[in-house]
């Protein structure tokens, strides 16, 4: 016992020594063991101090940056479209979803525009259009144009909740350059793909079967449910409807095809105040026949400027067979061979205006000025 309290005293004599003789030091030492007890090193070790998010400087390159930009701004006006359709069985009948697109915001009026074949098929009341904000609405069919798979839907929404994309122009599209497309591929909302112009001037198919010239093909990946989206130029700018895809699987294979922005103001500016698209017609009625080289007059209207002009259809004769009148071979001296080509040489013009419509009547080439109606007046 004697021993233990010599040494308990020797040892805090020491201690007490210690802490006249080297003061820093001491302290120093007591800081230290506060600090290990009160975080161990293994602790330590194993969760090591964060730097907070915000401190974190992300290095974006310039063109990153652009990209991002372009997408936070555009996409507030792409829009996902669900529709549904009518089924009927033995056992039961209703409504059924039967497909999905997507569109864009057009105006603050609520008018949304797609592709037509996103709505074909479907029950007109039971469209819905799914803002980027989360917002469902019930969509009205405003009017549609086979002829370029384009439709115009509305929705009954608050204006502040509107953002119209913003419209460019397809003149100065240029292959090479930059492109972005926004929709939703397989159910999947607000995705963002980017790529090139490979190619201008492709001709597709439209739903109705007629072509659609000057469509812009791009390697921006377009799949199931882009359908009706927007294609934006670097500046995002509008330049093309995303419509379809050339793929053996279904899925994207680098070659999708978009409606000139200049072909969708104009169906979209008729859509809305006509309720369909203002088109020139001829006023004859004219079809393919064998090896006959241009179109025949069928019948001609007898109120339009064709009749006025003097085109002649098919007549009767008295045996009862029909009589060739004219054959429409070119319009203001470019050749008409097939409806495709008649089709897209209107396109050319607009209602009211005035063309040579060049005819072969019998072996004699005739041409008459007739000026051009409109789809709406007849």
């Amino acid at each position: 016992m004697r021993n233990f309290l010599l040494s308990f005293l020797i040892v805090l004599a020491a201690f007490v020594a210690g802490r006249y003789l080297f003061p820093a030091e001491a302290e120093s030492a007591a800081s230290m063991i506060d600090i290990v007890a009160r975080n161990p090193v293994s602790d330590r070790a194993a969760k090591p101090d964060r730097v907070p998010v915000e401190d974190v400087n992300y290095a974006y390159t310039p063109e990153e940056e652009r990209t991002i930009r372009l997408f936070e701004e555009a996409s507030p006006a792409v829009c996902f479209i669900t529709t549904k359709a009518i089924r009927r069985s033995f056992w039961n009948y209703g409504e059924v979803e039967s497909g999905s697109g997507s569109g864009f915001l057009w105006d603050k009026a609520g008018h949304v525009i797609t592709n037509f074949h996103v709505i074909n098929g479907a029950n007109t009341s039971a469209i819905a259009v799914t803002l980027s904000n989360g917002k469902t609405y019930n969509a009205s069919v405003v009017g549609f144009e086979k002829e370029k798979d384009l439709a115009v839907l509305k929705i009954d929404a608050p204006a502040f909740e509107l953002q119209p994309i913003r419209v460019g122009s397809s003149q100065s599209i240029r292959v090479g350059q930059a492109v972005y497309a926004i929709g939703n591929p397989f159910g999947l909302d607000q995705t963002l793909t980017t790529g090139v112009v490979s190619a201008l001037d492709r001709e597709i198919r439209s739903q109705a079967g007629v072509p659609i010239k000057g469509a812009i093909q791009t390697d921006a990946a377009i799949n199931p449910g882009n359908s009706g989206g927007p294609l934006l130029n670097s500046d995002g700018q509008l330049i093309g409807v995303n419509t379809s895809i050339y793929s053996p699987s279904g899925a994207s294979a680098g070659i999708g095809f978009s409606i000139p922005v200049d072909v969708v103001r104009y169906v979209v500016d008729d859509v809305i105040r006509f309720g369909e698209v203002r088109r020139p017609v001829l006023g004859v009625d004219v079809r393919q026949y064998g090896r006959i080289k241009g179109l025949i007059v069928i019948t001609v209207d007898p109120e339009s400027s064709a009749a006025k002009a003097g085109v002649k259809g098919l007549s009767q004769g008295q045996r009862g067979g029909y009589i060739l009148g004219d054959v429409v071979v070119g319009i203001n001296g470019n050749e008409i061979r097939t409806t495709s080509d008649l089709y897209l040489e209107l396109e050319k013009y607009q209602p009211g205006e005035s063309v040579a419509l060049n005819l072969m009547r019998g072996d004699r080439r005739v041409d008459v000025e007739i000026r051009l109606g409109s789809t709406v007046d007849g």
